[in-house]
Parts: structure tokens; C-alpha cells; sequence
């Protein structure tokens, strides 16, 4: 198992653990390129990742587990070629390299080979070093059993609480042909309490969650595992009395916070680099164009600290930017990884993720959020006659033309300007061209919403969070019940 003090040195792990010299590394790119390519990348990873569920006041299960290996990726202009092991020694190696340059073989050697330049990240948003990894399975299971109980003994109503903890420490060494040679070390964890209420025959379900890049002693300072598990049960109960939606168009507010599940899933995807240089993105021709209301700015930031989508380099060795997508309505930007900036000749902004070493790299959000603006979030409310306030939310799905569906758990209407009675199981109908356009307010008040999130593509999945302030869209579809 790793150590505290291999996470500010994973060169020298991984070539004392399991030889992998800079050398071995410098042959397996020259052999990628052997058949011909422009580029050629050796990414490694060393992960741990453990868990434990408590429900009904008992640890029900624990898990741990460890992965390693390494991908080859081999690139001639827009073709991948790549391969991956589990098995770091030399031979494996060349292996996994043979396989990728095969993929793309233009039968003559390919870009030289620079020499490889060690070099720490500059960036410094999390302490790998306080991983909860490193701290005791009691401990772990003393803050899933106070959450438990906290919501467990909020109200006789509450009838089962299961809550989830679980982390992850993911050590990343990589080397490509143009000599850059970088490391990360990131940390993840995070405490997820579902509660259930029941009252004459009905069942509500409420969830709540939070952690980050951070260690344990978020859960002692920051959020404690009480808190998060009253939420969750307050939640359940509120939704016991709710009652059905309405349905129609009218006014939707989005609260601050977890809403930014909708600006991630509307907006984010569409504005990532491979859908549009495959023109699959609604906004592949629209780059300087207005597309949206101008009280709209979208960022996406891997720089932010502690949050759960942040890195210090991406999964290509690129140092992450902080990236404008959309300023006062107007697109100006995607998130690129290399392939994608060299076929659009955009800069690469730090922006290639993947899963694990077994997936190719591809353009993924990171921390997605719509900038905070200028009305107090009470105003916002008050402006509306008769309409809907969206708070939390249990899914969605948005097509690549922008259409999308989404489920809220919980909203309250809103009437006469004031949030009066809760909802529960409205959908969100509409196309984010259409939001874009309509949103006629924004708080001031920008928040990130549970940092819990995941976000699934192409059959990869990673760490994210986003975020939002109070938004007043002028008219949406809500379905309900007539």
C-alpha cells in the first residue's frame, strides 16, 4: 500500500515498487512511435478505494480495493490507437505500446522523441497527504453511525436510513513524446445518507451529501455527519406532505446550489470539444455567437479548490485553466483536450479526463457553474405570480440537440410570490437553447451544489460538482398533473 510520504514522490514509487524507470518509459514511447504517429503518451495509475455502509444502526458491508496499471495511446491526426495493462514490467509494457501504434500505423517512423523532463504540478488545490485512506477503518465507521442516528432519531416517521461512505486516493504519473513528464495525487471522499419516511402506507425518500478532495477533517469542521444525515431525513418528511405537481408551462426558479446539475447536464456536455469537432453539438457552428440571455456566464474551473472535480493536472499531464464557455449569452469556448485543440486549433485548457488507465482520454467538465449576478435571491422569488421553485433533483437525460428531461425530487410552488406548498416528482421539459434564453434573473448568491456528483460518457464516468445561483427562466414545461 502507498504511504503518506510516496504522494509527493510517485516517480520514485512507482520505479521502486515496480521498476518503472524513466528510461522504460522513454523506450515504451519510442516503441509506440515505431510505426509512424504525431504523439505518444504513457499514462500510469496506482489507486486505492475502500467503502463502508451502515443501515438500520449496523455496518452492513465494508470493501476495499487496489488498482494499477498503464495505458499507451498512440495519435496521427485524428485516428487513437491504445492499449492498456495491468502489469508495469518492461515486456507488458512494450506490449500495450506495439498494440496502439499498430492501430494507427502509417508504415514509417514516427515524431521524434523528446527527452523526458520531470516536473511537480504548480497547483496546489488539495493535501493528498490527509487522504482519509490513511486514517482507521473505526473511524470511518463512527462517522457513518453518527449520521445514521442523527437522522434515524430526527422523527418516529423515519423508517430506514442507509448511509455511504466511501474514498479514494488515485496516484497518476505521465510521460509523452514531447518530453513532459508530470504527476497527480488526488484524493476523494464522501458521506451520502439516504433516509426514508413513512406515514399512512405513503414512502418518501430524502438524500443528502458532501465531501470533496478532502480528508476526514472536513467531516469535523466543515460539514458534520450529523447535519448531513438531519437533511436528509428532513427532506423525507417534507416530502411525505407534498403533494403532485402541476402542469403547464409558467415560470421555474432554480434554487442555488444543486441546480447546477442542470446547467451541467443542459449546457456542459454540448460544450465539450469532441461533440462539436464531430458536429454533434447543437453549438459546433455557433462559436461568437449570442446564445443565450446576457445575464448568462458559464465557467468550468478544475482550479477550485478542495471541490470535487478539481485536479491539478488533467489526465494528459495539461495544467488546467479556468475556462469561459459563455460570456454575457455569447459563446466563446469549449473544453478542449489535445486532440481536440489540434484538429480545432483551439488551445488545450486542461480539460482530458478519464476514468481509469484501462480509458482513453476525452473532453470532460470539471466544476461547471453559471456566474452569480446582480438580484437578490428574494426578489427573484417575489417577481413570480405563479410558478415552480426546483430544489432537488433525481435524474435527467438531454439529447446532443439539446432537448432534454429532468425529475425533481422536491419543489415548492410558488404563489403570489412566496414559496407556499412542497412538490414532489415534477419533470422539467424543454431544450437548453430555450433556458438559455429565458432566463431573465440571477442571484447573487452562487453555491456548488453536494459534492457527490458523477458524470457518465461514453462508458466512463468521473468526479465532478457544479453549481448555480438563484435563476428565474421566464417559462418552462412542467409536467405533472393536469
Amino acid at each position: 500500500m502507498i504511504g503518506r510520504e510516496d504522494v509527493f514522490d510517485p516517480p520514485s514509487f512507482f520505479a521502486q515498487r515496480y521498476g518503472l524507470e524513466i528510461s522504460s518509459m522513454a523506450k515504451t514511447l519510442e516503441r509506440a512511435l515505431a510505426r509512424g504517429g504525431d504523439f505518444a503518451e504513457l499514462f500510469v495509475e496506482y489507486s486505492l478505494h475502500s467503502a463502508v455502509t451502515v443501515e438500520e444502526g449496523a455496518v452492513r458491508d465494508t470493501e476495499e480495493s487496489v488498482g494499477l496499471g498503464a495505458g499507451v495511446r498512440v495519435i496521427r491526426g485524428e485516428r487513437t490507437g491504445y492499449a492498456y495493462t495491468n502489469d508495469l514490467r518492461f515486456p507488458s509494457l512494450q506490449d500495450a505500446a506495439r498494440t496502439a501504434s499498430t492501430i494507427v500505423a502509417a508504415g514509417n517512423h514516427g515524431t521524434g522523441l523528446a527527452d523526458l523532463r520531470l516536473s511537480a504540478p504548480r497547483l496546489r488545490l488539495y493535501e493528498p497527504e490527509s487522504s482519509s485512506v490513511f486514517a482507521g477503518l473505526e473511524e470511518k465507521v463512527q462517522l457513518c453511525l453518527r449520521a445514521h442516528d442523527a437522522a434515524a432519531g430526527l422523527d418516529s416517521r423515519i423508517r430506514n436510513v442507509r448511509v455511504s461512505f466511501s474514498e479514494g486516493l488515485r496516484v497518476v504519473l505521465i510521460a509523452n513524446s514531447e518530453g513532459r513528464m508530470v504527476f497527480d495525487a488526488r484524493p476523494l471522499v464522501r458521506l451520502d445518507v439516504s433516509a426514508v419516511a413513512e406515514k399512512n402506507g405513503s414512502r418518501n425518500a430524502g438524500y443528502h451529501g458532501d465531501g470533496g478532495r478532502v480528508g476526514l477533517e472536513f467531516f469535523r469542521e466543515a460539514q458534520r455527519p450529523e447535519e448531513i444525515g438531519r437533511r436528509a431525513a428532513e427532506e423525507a418528511l417534507i416530502l411525505l406532505g407534498a403533494a403532485d405537481p402541476p402542469a403547464g408551462e409558467m415560470p421555474v426558479v432554480l434554487a442555488p446550489g444543486e441546480s447546477g446539475t442542470m446547467i451541467h447536464e443542459a449546457v456542459g456536455h454540448l460544450l465539450e470539444a469532441d461533440a462539436n469537432r464531430k458536429k454533434q453539438s447543437i453549438f459546433w457552428d455557433k462559436m461568437g455567437q449570442v446564445v443565450a440571455s446576457e445575464l448568462v456566464t458559464i465557467f468550468d474551473d478544475p482550479t477550485l479548490p478542495r471541490l470535487r472535480g478539481s485536479y491539478q493536472v488533467d489526465d494528459e499531464g495539461t495544467e488546467p485553466v479556468k475556462t469561459l464557455l459563455i460570456e454575457r449569452g455569447r459563446l466563446c469556448g469549449y473544453l478542449t483536450d489535445l486532440l481536440s485543440a489540434r484538429v480545432l486549433r483551439m488551445e488545450a485548457n486542461g480539460h482530458g479526463r478519464r476514468q481509469s488507465y484501462a480509458h482513453v482520454p476525452i473532453p470532460r467538465m470539471s466544476n461547471t457553474y453559471l456566474a452569480a449576478g446582480e438580484h437578490d435571491p428574494q426578489e427573484i422569488i417575489a417577481s413570480v405570480r405563479k410558478g415552480l421553485y426546483a430544489v432537488s433533483y433525481q435524474g435527467g437525460q438531454v439529447e446532443d440537440t439539446g432537448k432534454f428531461t429532468f425529475s425533481l425530487r422536491l419543489a415548492y410552488l410558488i404563489e403570489d410570490g412566496k414559496l407556499t406548498r412542497p412538490v414532489r416528482q415534477a419533470t422539467l421539459i424543454g431544450s437548453n437553447m430555450d433556458i438559455l434564453r429565458n432566463i431573465e434573473m440571477v442571484g447573487n448568491d452562487l453555491r456548488f451544489g453536494r459534492q457527490t456528483g458523477t458524470c457518465g460518457k461514453e462508458g466512463q464516468s468521473v468526479p465532478v460538482s457544479d453549481g448555480t445561483p438563484t435563476v428565474k427562466i421566464r417559462r418552462m414545461t412542467v409536467g405533472g398533473r393536469v
